[in-house]
């Protein structure tokens, strides 16, 4: 198999310095020289036990692989067994014609080929150690994180073979249109797809690739782009590794110093919107050699690179066999089931009744009372005199105007707060009425409304009121006792009370309506400067309260009727009295009981994301539940507006505090107010800006605050379930945060019961009952006693925390903490998401991760969230959330909590019908509406 231009190489266990390889624990040395010119190279490669020592190595460890080398390329011309076999292991001969790669470097391939062939040796035996069974003490990169690193270090989020080069190819031709094909290092990101935030990373990626190539200029052609483009997609894991390592050295010496490691964590820094990993990168570049570099030479090579790559820590799941089967199972379960469309359809119904029954049952009934009104006023018109000459029109108008008459009473009810906070609190009405969908048939209301009115107002101008004009005298004669002379224009309808108010109620309410909408409400309309302030909340709250005139000319409107004359027919007073009457009830209440129930301000907190927040002295008698909300009003900002914050203290606590992300035109304003008694905190003090009552004098003169409330909301309800999922997306997680606190609270006090009766009995009482087998750790066994935690039944929980950026997470650090240092029978099960972070897998968030773990294992502390709790990138993956909480609750009914943004509504409300009508677990979907 030797010839003249053949050489053969051994590699043994030699522990040398430099041109190695890690492998698993242990490294392997190459030596020997190469032969530059063209030929057949061959190498032996020898695999040992880590038992067997250096020596002692029967010849079954060796396999012989002779390589053709041409200028433009590398093959493999034979794998074979020392005695000429041929290798039939099917692994090693897929392997071997993976290995056949063109290459496009010209002449530098003469220049490279020892390195070339040195790296394809090592390729060989590594994978060729994987068909060996791993001994103790070796990475196996099958499996635990080794799997999960095996999927990191991607530079392209997608790598669909040729589909993908053509997209790049066609995005070169397009921005080199004007550069006589050469693509510039500024635009080597946009073209292979990264986003404009990676641009400095992407210029490092480009820099290391063209090291590498001997380029040295700052544009690449076509050609030079293929090669850069064949390396980032390259599925090796050691190819991957290999481009990181370069990038991170930048003088090309094959050792990474301290000064690069900070520079490339604060270009993934920087690449990951994460500020304050980018203030850190000193400190941090320091752990990572002092982790990697115990010997303090000064640097590290690519092997201590792998090595903390692969020692990430691996999620902890349930183990075993019987796990796998049931996730299996769930899986299959969850399919589309694929039958006849009438069979789905049915099914589908089914399903969508069983979810929404409540809200079946209230819409049939509001509509079958419209369509019950509408009809009876129809039919009435219909036998009257009226109809002989106005004709349908008249019915459709009267139809129209009796439902207007109902809904305008309605639409009141589900703004009444406080009522509705004592039905939910006081009655079991909640069971069977959608309280938590109030906003929602508020909405649904206005529509009506808005139909209605059309419906009314069209029939009277296009057909009453012409044929009444146009009306001859003996047809017209009926309608003398109600109209009088027959009039001659249109003016005289219009001049009238009943044209006045309904025109004035008609502008008023296209008003309100239009501002109310989200384009409108949101700031999504971009209005020129005069016009921009009828966008936003506060264009929206006073444009509404409008409605007081609407209802002052709807009641001269119901009065003033052409055709009834006759006190008791006059009906439209009667609808409105109660829901007016109790409308205002409210308001006067709020007035009263605020003003009553003052409040002292007692800290101001400014956090990153623009978040300001408020801890108030609780007034007497205040009386809330985590979940609810309160009614905030500053004077100093307006002294009408009122607006609703969820409450993120708990119960227990002897304050009430707020969150108020500044979002409108109300929160900027209410937080420069408070700003300015505001300074920078003292050491140990967290926020930007910061103030705090003070016993004594020179106390901040803060704005007065009032507050209303406590209001029911649906995350309130979480104490009845024995599992729950909270989900809040950025500001969203406020009333999740109170309910960790309260959970926090109760576990505390079900501790302290139980330590009171221990310590009363002198231990355990033989005559208490003992925990049932799967008690929980928060599920009070013991009848005697008393506390708040004794009839505490939530036993489980999951928050799930999304938010775009990295200063977020200061607003709840002390209760992230806390939980870290308290819960330690694992009750409260927390995870942070950082969607501005790549998700994990991406060389972009690669360093991050690996800081990341390495931080979180020495200090206790993550580097994303600065708490206790480890952060996770990108957004969550909500089927495997749902999918491991079926898995771990069987039979179990679970609340699911969500407040945020809309996006997630859907998918989340949708998975929790899947899961609930396909396996034992039930899942209830609850959304916080405001």
């Amino acid at each position: 198999m030797q010839n003249s231009e053949s050489n053969n190489q051994q590699f043994h266990h030699h522990h040398r310095h430099s041109d190695t390889e890690m492998v698993g624990n242990d490294r392997t040395s190459y030596s020997g020289p190469l032969n530059k010119r063209g030929g057949k190279k061959s190498a032996r490669f020898n695999i040992q036990d880590s038992s067997a020592g250096s020596s002692g190595a029967s010849n079954d460890d060796y396999v012989e692989i002779t390589l053709d080398v041409r200028e433009d390329s590398v093959a493999v011309h034979s794998v074979k067994t020392p005695g000429g076999g041929e290798v039939e292991d099917p692994e090693l001969a897929l392997l071997a014609r993976g290995l056949e790669k063109k290459s496009s470097f010209g002449s530098s391939v003469v220049r490279n080929a020892s390195s070339r062939i040195k790296q394809v040796s090592q390729e060989l035996k590594r994978l060729a150690s994987l068909t060996r069974r791993p001994q103790p003490g070796r990475f196996d990169r099958t499996k635990s994180a080794a799997a999960h690193a095996l999927k990191g270090l991607k530079f392209i989020s997608k790598t669909d073979g040729a589909a993908a080069w053509t997209r790049v190819e066609k995005k070169f031709d397009e921005l080199t249109a004007t550069t006589n094909g050469l693509l510039p290092r500024s635009l080597f990101g946009e073209c292979i797809g990264m986003n404009k935030e990676s641009k400095e990373f992407a210029g490092e990626l480009f820099d290391a690739l063209g090291r590498r190539r001997n380029i040295s200029g700052d544009s690449i052609n076509k050609a030079q782009l293929k090669e850069f483009w064949d390396q980032i997609s390259d599925q090796s894991f050691d190819s991957r590794l290999q481009t990181f390592f370069d990038m991170v050295d930048k003088d090309a010496d094959g050792r990474i110093t301290e000064d690069e490691v900070k520079e490339i964590i604060s270009l993934s820094a920087s690449a990951n919107k994460l500020s304050n990993i980018q203030k850190q990168a000193d400190e941090y570049a320091r752990l990572i050699m002092e982790e990697l570099d115990p010997n303090e030479l000064g640097y590290i090579m690519i092997e201590n690179l792998e090595m903390l790559l692969l020692q990430g820590p691996s999620q902890s799941v349930r183990g075993g066999g019987e796990s796998r089967n049931l996730s299996k199972m769930l899986s299959e379960k969850l399919k589309p089931t694929l039958g006849h469309p009438l069979k789905r359809s049915y099914q589908d119904f089914k399903y969508f009744i069983l979810d929404n029954w409540q809200r079946v049952w209230v819409m049939a009934l509001w509509i079958g009372v419209m369509a019950g009104l509408f009809a009876y006023k129809y039919v009435q018109y219909k036998n009257r005199a009226a109809f002989d000459v106005m004709g349908h029109c008249v019915c459709l108008a009267k139809g129209a105007a009796e439902t207007l008459k109902l809904n305008m009473a309605l639409i009141l009810l589900p703004v009444c707060r406080n009522t509705i906070t004592w039905l939910r609190n006081k009655t079991k009405l909640g069971s069977a009425v959608p309280f938590d969908d109030n906003l929602n048939f508020h909405k649904v209301i206005a529509v009506a409304i808005a139909i209605g009115v059309g419906i009314h107002g069209i029939s009277h101008l296009t057909c009453d009121f012409p044929r009444l004009l146009h009306a001859s005298p003996d047809e017209y004669e009926p309608m003398e006792r109600f109209f009088g002379d027959q009039p001659t224009s249109y003016w005289y309808f219009v001049k009238g009370w009943e044209g006045v108010t309904g025109i004035i109620m008609v502008v008023l309410m296209a008003i309100a309506f239009t501002l109310a909408t989200p384009w409108f409400r949101r700031n999504r309309v971009n209005l020129p400067k005069p016009l921009h302030k009828l966008t936003g909340f506060n264009a929206f709250w006073y444009s509404h309260h409008l409605f007081v005139i609407v209802y002052i000319c709807l009641i001269i409107h119901g009065i003033k009727l052409y055709l009834t004359h006759e006190w008791y027919k006059k009906t439209t007073w009667m609808y409105l009295a109660i829901p007016i009457t109790l409308y205002a009830g409210e308001r006067l209440i709020r007035a009263f009981r605020s003003s009553i129930k003052a409040v002292k301000i007692l800290k101001v907190a400014v956090y990153p994301g623009n978040v300001l927040t408020l801890h108030m002295s609780k007034p007497q008698g205040f009386k809330y539940k985590s979940g609810q909300y309160i009614f905030v009003n500053c004077a100093a900002v307006s002294p009408f507006e009122w607006h609703p914050f969820s409450i993120t203290s708990a119960p227990g606590d002897d304050y009430v505090s707020v969150h108020i992300r500044t979002l409108g035109d109300w929160t900027r304003q209410l937080k420069a107010v408070f700003s300015e008694v505001c300074q920078p905190p003292p050491t140990g003090k967290s926020g930007l800006l910061r103030a705090d009552f003070l016993q004594g004098e020179n106390n901040p003169n803060f704005p007065r605050v009032l507050i209303d409330g406590p209001y029911g909301a649906p995350t309130q309800d979480y104490k009845k379930y024995d599992v729950v999922l909270l989900v809040g997306l950025g500001i969203g997680a406020t009333p999740m945060i109170s309910v960790i606190k309260d959970i926090m609270n109760n576990m505390k006090a079900m501790e302290d019961q139980e330590d009171g009766l221990e310590e009363g009995t002198g231990g355990a009482s033989t005559n208490s009952p003992s925990p049932p087998p799967n008690a929980s750790p928060l599920t009070p066994h013991r009848r005697s006693g008393s506390g708040r935690g004794h009839n505490f039944r939530t036993r489980r929980a999951y928050f799930y925390w999304v938010t775009r950026e990295q200063g977020s997470f200061d607003w709840f650090k002390g209760v992230m903490n806390e939980v870290g240092e308290m819960d330690h029978k694992g009750v409260i099960e927390m995870h942070n998401y950082c969607t501005s972070v790549y998700e994990e897998g991406d060389a972009r968030s690669a360093l991050i991760t690996m800081l990341q773990s390495l931080n979180h294992a020495k200090n206790g502390v993550d580097v994303v969230s600065g708490t206790r709790v480890k952060s996770h990138f990108a957004k969550p993956n909500w089927r495997t959330v749902y999918k491991r909480i079926a898995l771990n609750h069987p039979n179990a009914t679970v609340g699911v909590f969500y407040c945020g943004a809309p996006p997630p509504v859907k998918e989340l409300r949708q998975l929790a019908s899947d899961f609930s009508h396909k396996t034992s677990t039930k899942f209830e979907f609850h959304k916080e509406n405001f």
